[in-house]
């Protein structure tokens, strides 16, 4: 923890290196008009139904890294690469600072006014009450990896699976294979005090936890459960009593195909335990493979090789395994033994488990005893990532992290279908049924990690809009109303991080909506602030209907059901939405916007009886549209601003 005497003199030495090098890049930053450690001049809206040609983020100017003169092993930028955007702007960039420069950044929680974003060595804290300067309100070391990160009440969760993490939390890591002290799992910190979370518990596992989610038990209000899944290997039995990873035909309590799951007690969270262990992925079969993009991984790994002079490894990939029992094999014609992550949807009854070879659907009605429903398998898919649902719970967009988000799969090379994302249908509520693929379209460099990440909905009343991180692809925001022609509607990217050097890792991490802007966590460059702007596919009307949906905390693996409140941005965003799809004539929509503006003078009961009456005649002109469904919409909207 930071309290550790040695932590604060490292993070001390490395604060004072970093602000040099920071400097340098704000100066960099003010000599071009980026938003970087700076805000941004607002650009000029573009209202355009065509994607910008050509593509302004191919090609764009690479920028560089300097090695800090305290810890030579770690590097911050030092010049900022060339941007480029549409539909959207980067309204703030923060730079990382202390011990959490040269860092890997990862996922990202909020709570309130504050966003919590992880880091392979901890967590911070910013304060968001204004979204265009962020201030960093506390940091929290505490090594780990990846240090994936979640909020519930007063608590923050911390994902734990490198060998090298330790119980006090400090820096030395763990030499031997077997030890006491080494932390894999979840870690608890009480955050009433968000400027002093202390950390109350450590709940081991047998895999540790790349990743994890929250889950709210609809009928259990007195705890909540997460799902834990972790790539690492499973630990010694000797290191954590109970773990095993021997083939589950031999030993059923085996920890393969198993989801971990912890159950918090709220009202004593110190009491936190493992206490179920859930067989999603028993029975499932090899996925299948794809020998076009097997032999293009080949092809790569052999030029890494010879780019390293003929040393093996690498990085990425999950972590080493130390601490590994070593018992057990587990067959080759075997699925996946775990997940990577599982979003859950607590209003809808679903999770979306991305889990290797598979895509599954999980009934979670019961929290502690999850069923999978259905597994999904596709030989473009590499790695099943992580999952969205469409707000409705008919929809799901399953990611594929291939090149395990270290490689450039977003190349003129590389196949659109590979390193995507895949869209189903919820069928019957126990099926799925592929539709189509997503994959950011603009090629990137060889020397940009790029490929499908993590992203949440943007609440676009009646439409199932997405903003999704690609690392070094930067971010786009796609629209998957229609899951079988999902198209991109905005973007922002930047140039290559560097290209002095081969594996220069950056990119967004992850993006999320969050009250109004786009938070996404930078791998090298800290934390992002986006805003929309107004376009030909998103009216103001739609961002100011968005901006009403108000969290007052968010897990993005937590899916939570957006609700619109009566506004006329809500009735107004429908008519928009009926002019872009020619459900009413020019003078119907003229005439309608008109009757709501002479409503929106009015007060009281007289606003009331204009916007009754309205509502009334909308729904029996709606007969007459040619999209009725959306007709009745706008004419709910507009009766529920009546009441």
């Amino acid at each position: 923890m930071a309290s550790v005497p040695n932590i604060r003199q490292f993070a001390a030495g490395v604060l004072t290196a970093t602000l040099a090098v920071t400097a340098l890049y704000a100066s960099a930053c003010a000599s071009q008009s980026s938003a970087s450690a700076g805000v941004a001049p607002t650009p000029a809206v573009n209202m355009s139904t065509a994607a910008p040609s050509p593509d302004p983020r191919v090609g764009l100017k690479a920028g560089t890294l300097a090695k800090l003169p305290a810890d030579t092993t770690r590097r911050m930028v030092s010049t900022p690469a060339a941007e480029a955007s549409w539909n959207m702007r980067l309204v703030k960039n923060v730079l990382p600072v202390g011990p959490f420069v040269g860092v890997t950044h990862s996922d990202l929680a909020f709570r309130g006014n504050y966003v919590v974003q992880g880091n392979y060595d901890g967590y911070e804290i910013f304060d968001i009450s204004n979204p265009r300067d962020p201030k960093l309100f506390h940091q929290e070391v505490c090594r780990g990896s990846q240090s994936d990160v979640s909020v519930y009440g007063n608590l923050i969760f911390v994902s734990g699976e490198a060998p090298s993490g330790r119980l006090d939390c400090g820096l030395a890591g763990i030499p031997d294979s077997v030890s006491k002290d080494r932390f894999r799992g979840i870690r608890i910190f009480d955050a009433t005090d968000l400027k002093h979370p202390k950390y109350i518990q450590s709940v081991q596992t047998c895999r540790g936890s790349h990743t994890h989610t929250v889950v709210e038990d609809l009928n259990d209000k007195a705890n909540v459960y997460i799902y834990v899944s972790g790539s690492a290997g499973v630990r010694s039995p000797t290191e954590l009593p109970g773990c095993s990873d021997l083939d589950p035909a031999l030993d059923p309590n085996s920890e393969l195909f198993k989801i971990e799951i912890i159950q918090v007690p709220l009202a004593n969270p110190v009491a936190a335990h493992v206490v179920t262990k859930a067989p999603i992925l028993a029975d499932l079969g090899r996925a299948p493979q794809n020998s076009g993009r097997s032999a293009s991984d080949s092809t790569d790994r052999a030029a890494q090789a010879a780019a390293r002079g003929g040393r093996a490894g690498g990085r990425g990939g999950a972590a080493p395994a130390a601490g590994r029992g070593g018992r057990g094999a587990v067959p080759a014609n075997r699925g996946p033994v775990q997940c990577h992550d599982i979003t859950v949807y607590p209003a809808s009854g679903f999770a979306g488990g991305a889990c290797g070879g598979y895509g599954v659907l999980l009934d979670i009605r019961d929290a502690a005893h999850p069923v999978r429903l259905y597994a999904a398998a596709d030989s473009n898919m590499s790695f099943w990532h992580s999952a969205t649902f469409s707000n409705d719970g008919t929809k799901v967009l399953f990611s594929d992290e291939w090149g395990g988000g270290s490689a450039p799969r977003c190349r003129v090379t590389d196949h659109y279908e590979w390193g995507a994302d895949a869209l189903f249908n919820i069928v019957n509520k126990k099926t799925l049924a592929f539709t189509s693929y997503y994959k950011m379209p603009a090629a990137q460099t060889s020397a940009e990690n790029c490929v499908a990440h993590n992203g949440s909905l943007v609440p676009i009343p009646g439409r199932d809009v997405m903003i999704q991180a690609w690392y070094q692809g930067g971010v786009s925001l796609l629209d998957w109303t229609d899951n079988a022609h999902p198209k991109e509607i905005a973007f922002m990217d930047r140039g290559p991080i560097d290209t002095s050097s081969a594996g220069a890792s950056g990119g967004s991490w992850s993006v999320y909506w969050y009250n109004g802007y786009m938070y996404s966590s930078e791998i090298a460059r800290g934390l992002d602030v986006f805003e929309l702007q107004p376009s030909a596919f998103i009216s103001q009307n739609e961002i100011d209907a968005a901006k009403t949906v108000k969290f007052e905390y968010l897990n993005v693996q937590g899916q939570q059901k957006l609700v619109w409140p009566a506004s006329f941005a809500l009735s107004r965003s429908y008519v928009d939405q009926l002019e872009r799809s020619k459900g009413y004539s020019a003078d119907k929509l003229s005439s309608i916007r008109a009757e709501l503006s002479a409503a929106e003078k009015l007060s009281g009961q007289a606003r009331k009886d204009a916007l009754s009456k309205l509502s009334t005649q909308l729904h029996g002109d709606a007969r007459g549209s040619s999209d009725a469904p959306k007709a009745h919409t706008l004419a709910s909207a507009i009766g529920d601003l009546a009441k």
